[in-house]
């Protein structure tokens, strides 16, 4: 029969392996052994410790983990000191699941805006468009649809906008190809596609910037909804790639114009001939990638950038994405020079160097 001193024994077992857990994961991520997500993963499938480390570390609060790292440091040694990825965490706000963000992200989404695949967050005139089908946020047509109504919503409303994961293991693993199946090619499949192309060449001719933060898997649809956004910030552990040659078909939401663009025509053609995923270094080396961080500071990231962006002036900003990139140099200077001209003239413009002769910061209205 188990005495009082028994229970005692073993909750102190139990908090000691856990705490000592939680501090060699984070030393390892320290150290640059394996990223989060590899941690994580590696302890759930190797160790069976479900969650993992640092979800479990979310859902219990990093400040509440941190003290109680403290408290073990003085009763049981150095071996409980808490490590620095901790304390840096809580010093941001950055406290788990009930802040929003943690070692991982969480959704947060507004009153009235959880869909059944995708989940909006709005801060200030940002905003966070989360994939919300875990564990592979298949596009699907049900996605398509509601990115594209979403879309509408607050195009005008929003001067940047985050796509993110909800999960750790997959940014999108592209098209659900079962749902796709039961569609009738002719009629169906033709309509989703331009729905597809309708709202993604939408994001890129309008004033708002939009950002993928990669942070795992994105394969077909996946990779490219996030080529149709304006960046590409990639956790160390992203892969990118077009696997639909494997299937026997081609990428359909603009795989085989965006990539070439972003990459060359011939390691684009190499990647949609031959399906074979790239990693994020490679992605960065490329030009598919923006900038690669650490998988635990991917969101924080993207929402620097995301920030920054939405303090940009909105038409300067629609006229540069709508007249960059074209295909004749002629072509493309005549549109710059009349965009600029467009530009110059509003109050916008005269807002900006106002506030740069008054060294002050500018507020753009879009006007």
């Amino acid at each position: 029969m188990s005495t009082g001193t028994d229970v005692q024994v073993t909750d102190t077992l139990v908090e000691r392996m856990a705490l000592k857990t939680l501090v060699e994961a984070c030393l390892v991520l320290e150290e640059g052994v394996a990223s989060a997500k590899d941690i994580e993963v590696g302890m759930m499938m190797g160790a069976g410790i479900l969650p993992g480390p640092f979800a479990r570390a979310d859902e219990q609060g990093l400040d509440e983990l941190l003290a109680a790292l403290e408290r073990a440091q003085s009763e049981w040694g150095e071996n409980y000191r808490p490590p620095l990825v901790l304390r840096r965490l809580v010093a941001q706000g950055r406290l788990g699941k009930k802040s929003g963000q943690g070692f991982f992200p969480y959704p947060r989404p507004d009153d009235g805006q959880s869909r059944e695949a995708i989940a909006l967050e709005t801060r200030g005139d940002v905003g966070i468009v989360w994939l919300n089908r875990p564990p592979t946020n298949p596009i699907s047509p049900q996605v398509v649809r509601e990115l594209s109504e979403l879309w509408q919503e607050v195009e005008g409303s929003l001067r940047a906008i985050v796509f993110a994961s909800s999960n750790i293991f997959t940014f999108s693993a592209g098209a659900d190809i079962k749902e796709f199946t039961k569609m009738r090619p002719d009629e169906e499949g033709r309509e989703l596609v331009e729905t597809a192309h309708a709202f993604m060449r939408g994001m890129e001719q309008s004033s708002v910037a939009t950002i993928a933060a990669v942070n795992s898997i994105a394969f077909g649809g996946g990779c490219e909804l996030s080529m149709a956004c304006d960046f590409r910030i990639a956790a160390e552990s992203a892969s990118f790639g077009q696997p639909e040659i494997n299937l026997g078909i081609i990428p359909g939401f603009g795989g085989t114009q965006r990539l070439p663009r972003l990459i060359g025509e011939a390691k684009a053609l190499e990647l949609n001939l031959t399906g074979e995923p790239i990693d994020a270094y490679e992605a960065l080396r490329l030009g598919l990638a923006n900038r690669v961080v650490p998988d635990h500071e991917l969101f924080d990231s993207a929402l620097s950038w995301a920030h920054k962006l939405a303090d940009q002036a909105p038409l300067a900003v629609r006229r540069i994405k709508r007249v960059s990139a074209h295909g004749d140099l002629d072509d493309g200077l005549r549109a710059e020079g009349e965009a600029f001209g467009e530009v110059f003239g509003s109050e916008d413009a005269k807002e900006g160097i106002g506030a740069f002769l008054g060294k002050r910061q500018p507020d753009f209205k879009g006007r």
